[in-house]
Parts: structure tokens; sequence; C-alpha cells
């Protein structure tokens, strides 16, 4: 998996670089298949806003998540990214699982 972190309007600290690494971790975890993940930090006024897209195959997930702290912001996007991930893989297992037993022969 490749992660590319970029700031706009913000300077990425070696801190908040592994505290996103960790958290894209847990994605991870749950569906093996990422190809790239790329994550924008951004600064404007007081709000702190994350981006994230996630390249799976066969499938993009984009997620924003927006807060006053720029963790909790990284908090909200990984929990919003990790349950599109887990809705992607049922969908796949889902689709697959339809396929095995169309090509199945019957027992009857």
């Amino acid at each position: 998996m490749n992660l590319n972190i970029s700031g706009h309007h913000l300077e990425v600290t070696p801190s908040i670089r592994e505290y996103v690494n960790s958290k894209m971790e847990r994605v991870i975890r749950h569906f093996d298949n990422v190809i790239d993940v790329n994550v924008i930090l951004s600064v404007e006024k007081l709000q702190h806003q994350v981006e994230a897209t996630v390249h799976v195959r066969g499938r993009d997930i984009h997620v924003e998540a927006t807060d006053e702290n720029m963790y909790a912001a990284i908090d909200f996007l990984a929990d919003k990214l990790d349950r599109q991930v887990v809705k992607h893989k049922e969908k796949s297992m889902d689709h697959r699982n339809e396929s095995i037993k169309q090509h199945q022969p019957s027992a009857e």
C-alpha cells in the first residue's frame, strides 16, 4: 500500500504523519486489497479538514472529515473510512457468493 500525506496551508509534522499512518493501518486490517491512499490535511480559519481517497480494486472511496482539532478530524475520517471499506468488502463478498451459487449444480 502506498500512503501519500500532503498538507494544504499546513506543515505535516512527523507526529501527524505517524498518527495518520497508524489510523490507516486499521483500515488495511479490515481489507487488505487497498492499492493506495491519498490523504490531504488542510486548515481554513479554525476548521481542520482531512480528506482521504482510498483506491481499492474496482472502486475509489473518498471520505472527508472536519473538526476544530486536527487529531479529532483524523479520528472521524478513520471511522468513516473504516465503515466505507467494510461496506465495500461486504458487497464484493456478496457478489462473489452469488456467482458461486449460480455455478454450483443443484443437489436434487
